[in-house]
């Protein structure tokens, strides 16, 4: 709906009033519309779903770095949008009603709904977003903190109605709209006499659909479907949550949890992400007669960037060339036909399964973006798209380390006793691969015996969780293995993975420590572009300077997921196209009585 304001000597801005707000060409679902496509509007409700985790949890406040919440508390809170999973790129209303914005995209105005209310039946209010948007910019987690700067103000304008003000250079997204339509709403009259800067183990009073009822930290957490909850009706929550408790157990790691999902006692649905287990872990007998069912859901989802990931902090690895090498050593095809049963793709792209990957050489529009700073990015950055490193899978790697050999010397490393150092300073060159769970060993294993016949001393460092988070906040690490999610609308969190001024920031994004003038103004150009058309662009251009750059080895990615569950639930026959849609399914009784648990043999 558009709204043509005049101001008294001057034309306004028209003002567009809308249930949505989307990055793409239109919202596939319109204003009138009841429920989303992959749901079941008439799902019953009941029963349970058993699901698990692992690594313990430690706090409730999931906004804050200090702390490890438990799975599933995004169930207690509410946000003012919400997403669908087959339309990402869009929001829609949840507690608030509606947005209003003008052409200059300058400002967003949210109406709340009348009716959404708090857990403990307080309504939500101005106040309560205000709160919200104060706390998490002030104290909240980093992520929270860089994306909501691109605020300058947020207004009262009633009990139900707020706006929020961008400063300017941020006003030329939609971008901004969503990162705000995002925003958690936290009750005013809960946190503001207790200190948000403190991890809790007290169950807040949130907006969501479900409350916390029982736990015992680092073993389980439940949650209980709230019977009134406010918006279960409404187009964003029909057919949704329609289990009355969902538990959540913990397990010391997968291994374990697996055999517990073996018994048919402990929980009911996995994503698998292991292809070794995948393809040898599940011929229990409750798979054999079909008690347990086993689907591979294909995803359009972006599927970023995995790998292992450099410590630019570290001297050693300043020099490019001393990365390629090291990139070089590691035989994906070996490791995913041998130990992953040929499952996987090797990931060439940050923005992998998408239609942001650089590919072929760059568009004119592409190299207008590179052009500026030839000479100061890696000259492949102008050529074909990145493609890593292959082999023969034999487990040789001849040729590769040949060339490994040939860049190390290049960048003043020599062999000296069989070791490789420094020219120099005769300093020996050592690589420690830092995990906080043993699974990735296997993979790491082989890595390092080609890394040693470059004369690199590299070792494996498994750690608990908490050092793990520790030493990497305060960046003490040679490599980790590094995700990088990524979404069809990138803006505000590539500043968090990649810009400079996150470099150093304790409890960062950029794990990495990039500090590349060149990737700043790429980044620059994706968060301030106009349209996704003109962010696309940018974005490709960026793939092209972090892939050849060589800030990670790269890994790999499934376009698909790997689900088993006990065949004790309804879901709908629509799958949304970028999910697994488990929010829509529902408890079925009848299925219940017949996937009885069986010995494991």
């Amino acid at each position: 709906m558009l709204l043509a304001v005049s101001g008294a000597g001057a034309e306004e801005p028209r003002v567009t009033v809308s249930h949505g707000i989307t990055l793409g060409d239109e919202l596939k679902y319109p204003e009138a519309f009841t429920h989303f496509d992959y749901v079941n509007p008439d799902a019953p409700k009941g029963g349970a779903l058993r699901d698990y985790a692992t690594n313990g949890f430690d706090s409730f406040n999931p906004f804050i770095l200090k702390g490890k919440p438990p799975a599933g508390i995004e169930l207690v809170h509410d946000s003012l949008m919400v997403s669908s999973e087959d339309d990402p790129m869009a929001l829609y209303g949840l507690i608030a009603e509606s947005i209003e914005y003008p052409d200059d995209l300058s400002y967003v105005t949210f109406n709340l709904r009348r009716e959404a209310r708090f857990q403990d039946g307080s309504p939500i209010t101005a106040d309560d977003v205000i709160f919200s948007f104060t706390t998490l910019r002030d104290h909240g987690f980093p992520g929270y903190r860089l994306a909501l700067r691109a605020v300058a103000k947020v207004e009262r304008l009633g009990p139900h109605r707020v706006r929020f003000d961008f400063r300017e250079g941020e006003v030329d997204r939609r971008d901004r709209m969503l990162i705000v339509g995002r925003l958690p709403v936290l009750s005013k009259a809960y946190w503001e006499h207790r200190d948000f800067d403190s991890d809790t183990l007290i169950p807040p009073v949130g907006s969501g659909p479900y409350r916390i009822v029982y736990f015992e930290p680092n073993r389980f957490i439940v949650y209980s479907r709230v019977r009134d909850y406010w918006a279960k009706d409404l187009p964003v929550r029909r057919g949704q949550y329609n289990f009355d408790y969902i538990r959540y157990d913990y397990f010391l790691d997968q291994n374990v949890a697996l055999e517990a999902f073996k018994t048919g006692a402990y929980y009911d649905f996995r994503i698998e992400t292991s292809a070794k287990t995948w393809e040898t872990g599940y011929g229990f007998p409750a798979t054999q007669v079909g008690d347990v069912v086993r689907e591979e859901v294909p995803t359009k989802e972006p599927l970023g960037m995995q790998g292992f990931a450099f410590n630019l902090r570290r001297d050693k690895f300043a020099d490019v060339r001393v990365r390629k090498a090291i990139a070089l050593a590691f035989d994906f095809d070996w490791v995913n036909q041998h130990l992953f049963y040929g499952r996987y793709t090797r990931n060439d792209s940050f923005f992998a399964n998408s239609d942001l990957a650089a590919t072929g050489t760059p568009t004119p529009e592409e190299m207008a973006l590179l052009e500026p700073w030839r000479g100061r990015i890696p000259d492949a950055a102008f050529g074909e798209a990145f493609k890593s490193s292959r082999s023969a899978a034999s487990g040789s790697m001849r040729d590769n380390l040949e060339e490994a050999a040939s860049l190390l010397r290049e960048a003043g490393w020599i062999i000296q006793r069989g070791k490789l150092v420094d020219r120099k300073t005769r300093k020996p060159f050592t690589l420690e691969f830092m995990l906080t769970a043993s699974e990735f060993e296997r993979v790491i294993l082989p890595f390092i015996a080609h890394l040693r016949r470059l004369g690199i001393v590299a070792s494996i460092r498994t750690v608990d969780t908490p050092q793990y988070i520790n030493r990497i906040q305060n960046f003490d690490f040679d490599m980790v293995v590094a995700t990088f999610p990524e979404s069809l609308s990138p803006g505000n969190e590539q500043r968090r993975y990649w810009s400079s001024a996150e470099a150093d920031k304790r409890g960062g994004g950029n794990v990495i420590g990039i500090k590349s003038p060149a990737v700043d103004a790429l980044v620059e150009r994706i968060v301030s572009a106009p349209d996704r058309k003109t962010a696309a662009v940018a974005t490709r251009a960026l793939d092209r300077v972090l892939t050849h750059s060589y800030y990670v080895v790269p890994q790999w990615y499934l376009d698909k997921y790997w689900i088993a569950y006990w065949d004790r639930f309804g879901m709908p026959a629509t799958r949304p196209a970028y999910g697994i849609g488990l929010s829509s399914w529902w408890y079925n009784p009848a299925k219940n009585a017949r996937a009885r648990p069986r010995p494991t043999g």
